[in-house]
């Protein structure tokens, strides 16, 4: 079976199409923060970082790189109009609160009952890295993960049970992959714009875990 994987590029460019106007939105450290170059630019998103900042834009040009201006993951960022900066303990205080619509987050595995494992894979030379994850995981209105389906070794990272350390149990809404879009749902999975020339045959190979089959192409 011949088949094209999307590029991280184009997952982010699926996630920036799914957010809603007027949505307040945390994109996690690596892989998430590429969601902020794609944004719909006729919808007001208005994205947020948990070590103080509310309005960031896209990465700005090397050019215009700002050291004091930092998102918390460490990488620059810029500021639209209007954005604000504020206590650490504040912007925390937004995630607890349930203040967040959605939070986009990498992930090692998401269970098929939506558990997600995202700061460390438990080896014994790991440097555990979970930030403000289970915050988010549990504080946001929605999560959604964005990843690759498949780790180097060709295993899936959707699993009937997660065996890396629980981030959060039950939380993930969403999971935007290379290969489809996978839903969360009280019912299962729900598998959806597979790439061209992938089947839900092949997609169900892959993954290992029962799929559902609303199939569409992808955008």
């Amino acid at each position: 079976m011949t088949y094209a994987r999307c590029s991280r590029a184009e997952i982010a460019r699926r996630v920036a199409a799914d957010i809603p106007e007027g949505a307040y939105v945390n994109l996690g450290i690596g892989l998430p923060t590429m969601v902020a170059d794609h944004l719909p630019p006729d919808r007001e998103i208005l994205l947020h970082s948990e070590n103080g900042i509310l309005g960031m834009g896209p990465a700005p040009a090397k050019e215009d790189i700002d050291p004091d201006l930092m998102n918390a993951g460490k990488q620059p960022v810029t500021l639209l109009t209007g954005g604000a900066f504020f206590h650490h303990a504040d912007s925390f205080a937004m995630i607890r609160g349930g203040h967040l619509d959605i939070c986009v987050l990498g992930a090692f595995q998401v269970s098929a009952s939506g558990d997600l494992a995202n700061w460390s894979t438990g080896e014994p030379d790991a440097i555990p890295a979970v930030g403000g994850a289970m915050d988010l995981a549990v504080g946001a209105k929605s999560v959604w993960v964005m990843m690759e389906l498949l780790t180097r070794k060709g295993e899936s990272k959707i699993v009937p049970r997660c065996t890396y350390p629980l981030t959060g149990v039950g939380v993930v809404s969403r999971v935007y992959t290379d290969l489809a879009v996978i839903d969360i749902t009280p019912d299962g999975l729900s598998a959806y714009d597979l790439v061209p020339g992938l089947d839900m045959a092949e997609l169900q190979r892959l993954t290992g875990v029962p799929l559902g089959a609303r199939v569409a192409a992808l955008k």
